[in-house]
């Protein structure tokens, strides 16, 4: 009898790999990206398991232009499966303005998306030519939608969550709607944000989690939800919950817990929450500047369909 392996790990997972995004294919590999340090490629790992992440040779598959669009912070890359192609969507800062932050995506038709060639779909262009980020993709009732985080002109405040069906995976049908903005004092701290939407799919929920406020030890996550049998594109169907749901553990030594997403362990179907930390305090300078923010993974529960978060764990202890 063949012993089955255990995914365990320990946190942090992958040092200095902010925003991180896991996703597991139906080949089954988990796939990886995340925002480098550099701010200046996009590096793509694989493996049979979570821990493996943290052990194999990562795969530079693009790197940011010489000069234009496409040039400063390349941030928050996320992969994903769409009719058959890969798409990774990132953002990125202009050549003659860092701070103009639009969305972009890549496509690979490879059946390896290690080995076969990326090319460039373009911005992902929205009602306004304004700062936006942190684009996700889902399907729902054979619809493809995304979520993204943007600055209205018209609303004071730096990023709020809109949502808005695709005709394509690099184009919007235009009928997008704002389903949140920072309002609770939690997402005012520092700046105005509503950023890094992750969408986990139960029978009769989706929810979608977002980071708020400032990048430093004020970070954290917020949650909305709706039920799978209304339409995503009214506002007044999305319930958004009044108090974070995953927070800085002084305890745990754990600050600034943010930029999510969710996947399903292959083996028990138990859901990850992946995220960065930091395991201290007090930073020197600019948040952005600081390196140390960690992928972190905990397996999370799901309660009468309802999500746990707990706390973040502290570093060492072995999770799985």
């Amino acid at each position: 009898m063949v012993e089955k392996k255990v995914d365990q790990w320990r946190n942090p997972l992958i040092k200095h790999r902010a925003d991180p995004w896991i996703m597991l294919h139906a080949d089954g590999y988990y796939y990886f990206v995340a925002t480098v340090p550099t701010y200046d490629y996009i590096e793509l790992r694989r493996s049979k398991t979570v821990s493996g992440l943290a052990k194999v040779e990562p795969k530079i598959i693009w790197r940011e232009h010489d000069k234009g669009d496409m040039k400063y912070h390349i941030w928050a890359p996320e992969i994903h499966y769409i009719n058959s192609k890969w798409y990774i969507y990132f953002a990125a800062g202009h050549e003659q303005d860092p701070w103009r932050i639009r969305m972009y995506v890549l496509e690979c038709g490879g059946k390896n998306p290690l080995e076969a060639p990326w090319v460039e779909k373009g911005q992902i262009k929205s009602r306004w030519d304004t700062f936006s980020l942190d684009a996700t993709t889902f399907e729902h009732q054979s619809e493809q939608y995304m979520i993204w985080a943007q600055s209205d002109p018209n609303i004071a405040g730096n990023s709020n969550l809109y949502i808005d069906k695709m005709i394509n995976p690099w184009t919007l049908s235009g009928q997008q709607v704002m389903i949140s903005t920072p309002e609770y004092p939690w997402e005012r701290i520092g700046f105005n944000v509503n950023e890094g939407p992750a969408v986990l799919k139960t029978d009769a929920k989706i929810y979608v989690s977002y980071s708020a406020s400032k990048t430093d030890h004020n970070y954290c996550l917020g949650l909305l939800e709706i039920d799978t049998d209304k339409n995503l594109l009214n506002p007044k169907h999305w319930k958004k919950y009044k108090e974070p749901v995953f927070t800085t553990s002084e305890v745990n030594q754990q600050y600034g817990p943010g930029h999510n997403c969710f996947v399903r362990k292959k083996t028990t179907d138990e859901i990850i929450l992946v995220y960065h930390a930091r395991s201290y305090k007090q930073i020197q300078g600019d948040p952005l500047s600081d390196p140390n923010r960690h992928t972190r993974a905990q397996v999370i529960r799901l309660d009468a369909g309802e999500i746990i978060f707990d706390q973040p764990i502290k570093d060492g202890v072995l999770c799985g």
